[in-house]
């Protein structure tokens, strides 16, 4: 036992020091871009840069609110959030809108480089900004939530109905009243964000409802965005002067001749995207279940049952802060279930097959995000689902035969062993069985150098009887 503790210590050690040599480095912001000009004052930050690259979640959120902050305490005298985000989470969307509103620094929103897009939840974030900006060949819209399952939220109007046929326009059918909620709710909150800015809120609305998206040259013209830029240079030039609206009063932008600094995420930060990233959850969901069946299935182990233990409760922190439907969650558990009783009570393959099905329904079930980013493709579950049988068929059996073998230490042992008397004075003496010395009795006076035969148990004395 001692020396499988001191094992497992030394791979939970093993596993930290390469945790922590990964993440490190990113902990530290990157050095200024562009040195202060003259005309600037000691006491005048730098221009924070976060950039905004893929899904919006939990870890983006996290990111922003951060950068806001260090942009405060440093006096910064813009934020841009360089964007290109197919979309993402509505919860994480709402975050970083509401951190935007209370910043006390202005913050840009920059739809860049060339090819870029700020799509779905990135049009919420782009309208909520006190300066909205895009690069040239780049585009925003199509901001219709996406309902649970990945399913195309009903439009209002010309929706078609099987036939072929269109609908007429504001008819609905029972099942569209979600729906409808869903999508008032996001035109409401869009539009309210692009008035509070002084954009054009009728197209925000448009944006929601029927998905409409334009390009940076069209926006400005529609009063979408304020700019647009080649460069993030360029986008300073211009936005230096501006007035735009924050808490509620004018303010003048003053960026010209200001240092830009890139903010890169910290080691937490990249560790959050990391976890939450579905396919890893997923992958920690199962190592700690296994790691911890295996852990009770063979006492001893260590090991397994510590990073099992581990690996399960960062899965459960990560699934917290994602879209996770519950029941899919729960037809994991219910399938891992069925195949651990396959394997202790072998029937004719009914638990099996039905675990493998519960585990593989659940696998697909488990995340119901917006974006592609969010959910597990077939791909993952199908591995899942051999190595899952590979590991109960494997694993669970050979933990299974050991148990099966006959105890090779222990008191049990000792029953029909064979030993030496010591030491004996008459029907009572001692015996050296297995290199330890017992109390003993016979039926017959014992002799030292006599050979016994254990017979059987009183507590803590053997009943031995003479070797013929």
């Amino acid at each position: 036992m001692t020396a499988c503790s001191g094992w497992g210590a030394r791979i939970s050690r093993g596993l930290f020091v390469v945790a922590w040599l990964a993440l490190s480095p990113a902990a530290i912001p990157s050095a200024p871009l562009a040195a202060a000009q003259p005309g600037r004052t000691p006491t005048d930050g730098p221009v924070m840069v976060l950039e905004v690259d893929g899904a919006i979640g939990p870890a983006t959120a996290e990111y922003l609110r951060n950068g806001l902050k260090a942009a405060a305490v440093r006096a910064s005298p813009l934020v841009v959030l360089r964007m290109d985000t197919p979309g993402g989470l509505d919860s994480a969307t709402r975050e970083i809108v509401s951190a935007i509103l209370a910043s006390p620094v202005p913050v840009a929103t920059y739809v860049a480089p060339a090819g870029a897009r700020a799509a779905s939840a990135g049009t919420y974030i782009l309208q909520a900004s006190h300066l909205a900006a895009m690069a040239p060949g780049t585009h925003l819209g199509a901001a219709t939530p996406v309902m649970i399952g990945g399913a195309p939220t009903p439009l209002p109007g010309g929706n078609p109905t099987p036939d072929g046929k269109d609908k007429t326009p504001g008819a609905k059918s029972p099942g569209d009243a979600m729906s409808a909620k869903v999508v008032n709710d996001a035109a409401a909150y869009i539009a309210s964000l692009a008035a509070l800015q002084g954009r054009n809120p009728a197209w925000a609305e448009r944006a929601v409802r029927e998905a409409a998206t334009l390009t940076a040259e069209q926006a400005r013209a529609q009063r979408v965005i304020e700019l647009v830029a080649g460069d993030l240079s360029i986008l300073l030039a211009q936005a230096d002067g501006r007035t735009v609206q924050l808490a509620g009063k004018p303010h003048v932008l003053r960026t010209a001749g200001a240092a830009v600094e890139v903010l890169e995420p910290g080691w937490r930060i990249r560790l959050l995207g990391v976890i939450t990233n579905p396919s890893i959850a997923y992958i920690l969901l199962l190592v700690g279940l296994y790691g911890i069946i295996f852990e009770f299935m063979s006492p001893g182990a260590v090991a397994p049952g510590i990073i099992g233990a581990v690996a399960l409760l960062t899965a459960f922190f990560a699934l917290d802060l994602m879209p996770v439907n519950y029941a899919g969650l729960a037809l994991i558990l219910l399938g891992v279930g069925l195949m651990t009783a396959e394997a202790f009570n072998p029937s004719v393959g009914a638990f099996g097959v039905g675990g493998i099905v519960a585990f593989a329904l659940g696998s697909l079930l488990l995340f119901n995000g917006p974006a592609p980013e969010f959910r597990l493709s077939p791909g993952v579950v199908l591995t899942a689902v051999a190595l899952s049988l590979a590991y109960f068929i494997l694993a669970l059996g050979t933990a299974l035969r050991s148990r099966r073998r006959a105890v090779a230490i222990g008191p049990s042992t000792l029953l029909g062993a064979a030993g030496r008397v010591v030491s004996g004075s008459g029907e009572r003496g001692l015996v050296r069985l297995q290199g330890e010395d017992w109390q003993a009795r016979a039926p017959t006076p014992l002799a030292p150098g006599q050979l016994v035969r254990v017979a059987g148990r009183d507590g803590l004395a053997l009943i031995v009887e003479p070797e013929p």
